[in-house]
């Protein structure tokens, strides 16, 4: 049985790999995991491949503990392996809580390889591997700190990852769009504390282009003109002066 796994299928970026994959690859099923089982139900006879809810709280051991004996117990191939479960929070760090962050690494980051971990012996040469990470990866964010840098740990270990891969010709890619407009913003923005934005996509843009960047090859996607300037400026800049750009976007539109 030939399956594509998608966390945080229940909306969003998640949500948009859903649909593209499955117009694009031919599944016998598409394994569709998050907390909101009802979120995930509405997916059935809308994919050519059957879909299959599974309702998991992904920071919790016990959820990835079930997912790895549903593995065991269907033996399936597992021909793409999308972690997009993650959330964030905008704001001064001392304002959130441990059991927030906690949650936000274990999510953001430990979940991500978990998931890998337990699903690498049922991928095959031609599998692929996409991590949902971020723009915010390539540079410390002042006011998203924690979110940013999970981020950079998801960045790492999937560019080392996809190298290590490479011989038995499974791909892995990480994922780092800019802004996007979904649910995530109506979690994240707590405060004033981040108010300018740039541009903001949208995510059938950015999942369009990332199947688009898999197929040429590269272990890192990045979507639109603008953002791929700020990466290579990122790149280029200390990163001393890269939060310093950053802080005065932020008091620019707050007129500080």
């Amino acid at each position: 049985m030939n399956i594509a796994v998608i966390t945080g299928a229940s909306s969003g970026m998640g949500r948009e790999f859903v649909t593209q994959l499955d117009a694009q690859q031919n599944f016998d099923e598409i394994w569709v995991i998050a907390r909101r089982k009802e979120r995930l139900e509405e997916l059935r006879g809308q994919t050519r491949a059957a879909v299959r809810p599974i309702a998991l709280d992904l920071t919790r051991q016990e959820s990835i503990d079930a997912y790895a004996q549903l593995l065991a117990q269907e033996k399936p191939s597992v021909r793409v392996l999308v972690n997009a479960s993650g959330f964030g929070r905008f704001g001064a760090f001392a304002d959130g809580t441990v059991e927030e962050y906690g949650r936000m690494i274990d999510l953001n980051s430990k979940a991500v390889v978990s998931m890998t971990y337990v699903t690498l012996p049922y991928l095959e040469a031609g599998s692929c591997v996409y991590e949902l990470d971020s723009l915010s990866s390539f540079q410390p964010v002042p006011y998203i700190n924690v979110y940013a840098a999970t981020k950079a740990f998801v960045l790492s270990f999937s560019r080392a990852l996809n190298v290590e891969l490479k011989p038995r010709g499974i791909r892995v890619m990480a994922v780092c769009p800019g802004w996007v407009h979904t649910e995530f913003f109506d979690h994240a923005v707590t405060d004033d504390s981040v108010t300018y934005f740039n541009k903001i996509y949208e995510p059938q843009d950015i999942i369009r282009t990332a199947l688009k960047d898999m197929k040429k090859g590269k272990d890192v996607s990045v979507h639109g003109f603008r953002i791929k300037a700020q990466v290579l400026a990122t790149k280029l800049s200390p990163h001393r002066f890269v939060m310093w750009v950053w802080m005065r976007q932020q008091r620019k539109n707050k007129k500080a």
